[in-house]
């Protein structure tokens, strides 16, 4: 039993989620920049699992079971709030226009598998379906009822979980915006935010569309556009009471004169706004489908962003931390699967009990996927584990072709909210050629590429042109303040290396890496300087990465002011010195509850992986590179040697002896 939950993320499940555990009587908080603004308010609110075909067994079993305890839920909640759901058990009708259709059973789209699933699917021709609802198009020649399909008001349902949580005392945290989730030991220690950090006994992210910029699952946007008519009041009687389930639109018709129509499924990312192709595909097939539709004023247009996963069923159960709960990845289904998604899970929390359905939900789905490679390692070595592969890096070898290796305990590094899969940053300075930076930029297999904000302002030598030389769609750009020697200059030329990423699209970049070096001979960070520029920095919104020698309770100090990383370094900056502070970075990462970046003086691959061995979170490395008799070469060799450095760190090394232990047993050996 779990008495204090943190819920991240206010849409129907995680306020569903709430509710359920506040009433086995938990203490729970829920987290959300905006509860108006979720995923919920954009949806249409139809309950139809045996409209959408599902073809898959256990998400099917879901589903229905959802629906079949709707009705219950749904009056609990009016009871407990006197807010009206708009629960309406008003079935749904599926048009065909062909009898080809018809044969395939309503193979309208690739979302729609082939066979009515329901015991209660009815087929009506086309006389009886024209009877039963008038006006339809012309060429409808028939049509699946399914009469046990319902629907509620999406926005009246999210305004009464908002109202119960509020009732019941949950404790709701509006304008949050959780920015990491800090774990240590594959146990979560708290959730980062631009409030401060936020600690419970258990956590469930329920963030939908938005979980991958948080914790590393394939969720990603799937953009709905929508738009909504109103029947005129000069028709009397409502002339729509059914839901129209069609081929590419759906039409919901709601009580209160408003008729629902959507919605496209778009693979755009989080691209905002309505647009006319959009629009004016809803609109063509709404009226093939029901023409007197084309005569009602349009009252709204809007857009939401569904959860998809690769396999388009949700994500629920336990995680690869032990205290946090996944309830996300709904997709098309959010609405309908609240209800048992809320029972299941505080059953999960509140009394450790998981239904066996759940099993089939498991985010480990994703990550069981073997290697079909037939040596040990292949060439070349990728950046470390991709979000597809976490937790599952596999190497098979031809003496074991039916095994696969341990799976790999690992998540990608996470920075400020922001998930990278690589745990190598490099720069840009001290290359010979700006094509030699570029190919060992790629070679390097990093993400995050750090730049001299004041170089590329004034295209000091070797860095004309640097702005424009990579792709900055695929790589982030970390700006730093490199020859800052106050932290009044540091601040200065954060501000504008935020506006340099803006100016090359990357509206959102808020990270800075921050150097404040007034000595000039040995390049050695003002501790002073940085800690009262990190301040400042934090207070205006930036991610703060601070380059700082290697002292704990500096490292420590710049935590609590809210920076997203310490960044000790090895040895003096540019030295290639190697690893000369092993002994204070240790203690920093053993007391760090953010990601510990090793900063300057790596010289070799060896170092390299000596530093990720020591639990680093991650390598910024620049001068061991560029400085290379081959610098690409060197890139990649540096990429090898932070991943294996950080997989023998997951792995543990053998403890050291001060005596010798055969490797071979001495028992049933051969005698003379």
């Amino acid at each position: 039993m779990t008495n204090d939950v943190l819920i991240i993320g206010g849409g129907v499940i995680g306020l569903a989620i709430a509710v359920e555990l506040k009433l086995r009587g938990a203490k729970v908080i829920v987290t959300s920049r905006d509860f108006h603004a979720a995923a919920t308010h954009a949806a249409a609110g139809m309950l139809a699992p045996d409209a959408e075909n599902i073809s898959n067994q256990a998400m099917q079993d879901l589903c229905w079971r959802s629906r079949s305890i709707y009705a219950d839920w749904t009056h609990k909640l009016e009871q407990l709030t006197g807010c009206n759901t708009g629960y309406w058990p008003c079935g749904i009708l599926a048009p065909v226009f062909s009898e080809e259709e018809r044969e395939i059973g309503r193979n309208i789209s690739p979302h729609h598998p082939i066979t009515p699933s329901s015991s209660t699917t009815y087929w009506l021709d086309k006389e009886t379906i024209h009877q039963y609802q008038p006006s339809l198009g012309q060429e409808v020649t028939g049509g699946w009822w399914y009469p046990e399909d319902a629907q509620v008001d999406n926005r009246a349902l999210a305004k009464a979980l908002l109202s119960a949580a509020q009732s019941l005392g949950v404790e709701l945290k509006e304008g949050i915006a959780v920015e990491g989730i800090l774990q240590q030991q594959r146990q979560v220690v708290g959730v980062r935010t631009n409030a401060g950090i936020l600690r419970a006994e258990h956590y469930v992210l329920a963030t939908g569309a938005w979980t991958n910029q948080l914790f590393p699952l394939p969720v990603r946007p799937a953009k709905g556009q929508m738009l909504s008519v109103r029947v005129p009041e000069a028709i009397t009687q409502l002339p729509l009471t059914r839901i129209l389930f069609g081929q590419d639109v759906y039409i919901v018709p709601k009580r209160n004169r408003r008729i629902i129509i959507g919605a496209t499924i778009e693979d755009v990312g989080f691209t905002p706004q309505n647009t006319p192709a959009g629009v004016q595909t809803l609109l063509q097939a709404a009226i093939r489908l029901y023409p007197q539709i084309q005569d009602y004023p349009i009252e709204e247009l809007w857009w939401g962003f569904r959860p998809a996963t690769p396999d388009e069923l949700p994500i629920l159960g336990n995680s690869p931390c032990q205290n946090l709960t996944l309830a996300t990845g709904h997709y098309r289904n959010g609405i309908l699967l609240a209800p048992v998604t809320a029972t299941l899970i505080a059953d999960l929390i509140w009394e450790q009990k998981s239904d066996p359905l759940l099993s089939h939900f498991h985010y480990s789905r994703f990550q069981n996927k073997s290697s079909t490679s037939s040596v040990m390692l292949t060439h070349p070595l990728p950046a470390f584990p991709d979000q597809g592969q976490v937790n599952s890096l596999t190497l098979k070898s031809e003496a074991f072709p039916e095994k696969s290796f341990a799976p790999n305990p690992d998540t990608p590094l996470i920075i400020a909210g922001k998930t990278f899969t690589s745990r190598l940053m490099t720069g840009t300075g001290k290359y010979r050629s700006i094509e030699e930076m570029q190919q060992s930029v790629v070679e390097s297999g990093c993400q995050i590429v750090t730049v001299a904000v004041r170089r590329v302002q004034t295209k000091a030598p070797g860095h004309e042109g640097l702005a424009e030389a990579l792709d900055w769609t695929k790589i982030w750009m970390l700006p730093n303040t490199a020859g800052c020697q106050t932290a009044e200059e540091a601040i200065r030329v954060a501000r504008l290396g935020r506006e340099m990423a803006k100016l090359l699209g990357q509206e959102d970049n808020n990270f800075v890496k921050l150097e404040v070096i007034p000595d000039p001979k040995y390049l050695l960070p003002d501790p002073i300087g940085t800690l009262q520029a990190a301040e400042q920095l934090v207070k205006e919104g930036f991610a703060v990465l601070p380059y700082i020698n290697a002292d704990p309770m500096l490292a420590k100090r710049l935590e609590e002011v809210g920076c997203a990383t310490v960044m000790p370094l090895a040895s003096p900056i540019g030295s290639g010195q190697g690893l000369k502070t092993t002994a204070n970075i240790q203690i920093i990462i053993e007391n760090a509850n953010v990601p510990v970046v090793v900063d300057a003086g790596i010289g070799s691959p060896s170092e390299a992986a000596q530093a990720m061995e020591m639990g680093a979170d991650a390598l910024l490395i620049n001068s061991a590179i560029a400085l290379a008799k081959n610098p690409p070469l060197m890139a990649r060799a540096m990429n090898m040697a932070a991943v294996a450095g950080r997989i023998a760190y997951l792995a543990g090394r053998m403890p050291i002896k001060d005596y010798a232990s055969a490797s071979s047993p001495v028992t049933g050996t051969i005698t003379s």
